[in-house]
């Protein structure tokens, strides 16, 4: 097999993970967290969600965390090669993140979101695909002039949870809608599980015949079902060379209920099990590449100490089986 010899990877438990938390992580949690994953290596991390905090108040620290990464002596001289990321939905969410920026302590990157499936995209944002694809072409020039990267997500590529199958063609589309507009990568998410290996090698295949550019393209995915370093390791026959994940597998739907109070998140839970419907692990990914050969640039002996300190961080088990089992011995262990 043809892999590639070096990828990325971007963590994202500060927002996706901690999102799906129904427990309030504080604040200097979240900060500590961002700031150790910059020291183990990462280069990309999700830090927060500038949108509504009353739909979210998982992120009403959006402010306080941005500006004690600005702040902290950890990693002031790594700042300069890290990429802090907000998503920023709706138009109100990126004129505050605009703000930010001229401020001085704004995000790097902004992400917004479309789902090919209409019922999925009105949920996360509120307004159709036509009324969204109208408030991008303003809002994403305005953000690059104001100093910030633009990614462009597109979601329900391999199945909706509302609507059922989708169509993957329908999102090479819409990864080239995004690039017109002038983002400057694009996200393919498997939001809820809904992507079979089979399915992922054809769609990045497709994907890079279409728009031959893996460094700006993301790969991904969720874990529901279990298959989901089947799914990197499909991505990664296909030649993708960008990926994200959480630590522990954590993440997914906003949560709809946080530290004893009903919240509005978006909506009721898609999932029979909300507490199984994460992303992949971070943990299990790195190990996984660094045993196939694959260069990451990640400290991952590191990487899995953090890994069992999110642990009690939320307070549960998560899902690495690698923090479980530790590293395969790289030398002879010397016991007889």
């Amino acid at each position: 097999m043809n892999y590639p010899k070096k990828v990325v990877i971007g963590d994202i438990t500060v927002r996706d993970g901690f999102q799906h938390e129904e427990n309030f992580i504080p604040t200097d949690a979240k900060v500590w967290l961002a700031e150790q994953l910059i020291l183990a290596g990462f280069r990309h991390i999700e830090v927060t969600n500038l949108g509504n905090p009353q739909g979210m108040p998982q992120f009403k620290d959006a402010d306080t965390v941005l500006k004690s990464l600005r702040s902290s002596k950890k990693i002031e001289g790594l700042m300069d090669k890290v990429s802090l990321t907000a998503i920023t939905i709706r138009e109100k969410a990126i004129e505050r993140a605009i703000q930010a920026k001229k401020d001085g302590f704004g995000p790097d990157r902004i992400l917004l979101m479309v789902s090919t499936s209409e019922s999925h995209h009105v949920k996360n944002s509120g307004i159709s695909l036509d009324e969204y694809w109208k408030m991008a072409e303003k809002y994403v020039p305005m953000a690059r002039d104001a100093g910030l990267k633009v990614n462009g997500t597109v979601s329900t590529i391999w199945g909706c949870p509302i609507e059922g199958p989708t169509e993957m063609s329908k999102a090479i589309e819409f990864a080239k809608r995004w690039f017109e507009i002038g983002a400057n990568d694009v996200e393919h998410a498997d939001h809820d599980g809904s992507a079979s290996p089979d399915r992922v090698y054809k769609y990045y295949s497709m994907l890079l015949d279409a728009i031959p550019r893996p460094e700006k393209q993301i790969v991904h995915f969720h874990t529901t079902r279990g298959w989901g370093l089947a799914n990197v390791l499909a991505a990664l026959q296909a030649g993708m060379t960008n990926y994200e994940s959480t630590m522990g597998g954590i993440g997914g739907q906003p949560a709809n209920f946080v530290s004893g109070v009903p919240v509005s998140g978006t909506g009721s839970y898609y999932y029979k099990d909300p507490n199984i419907v994460g992303l992949n692990s971070t943990e299990d990914m790195v190990v996984m590449m660094d045993e196939m050969g694959i260069d990451t640039g990640l400290d991952v002996d590191r990487v899995l100490e953090i890994g069992a300190m999110v642990e009690k961080i939320v307070g549960r088990r998560l899902r690495s089986e690698s923090l479980r089992n530790g590293r395969i011995p790289k030398s002879l262990t010397g016991k007889k």
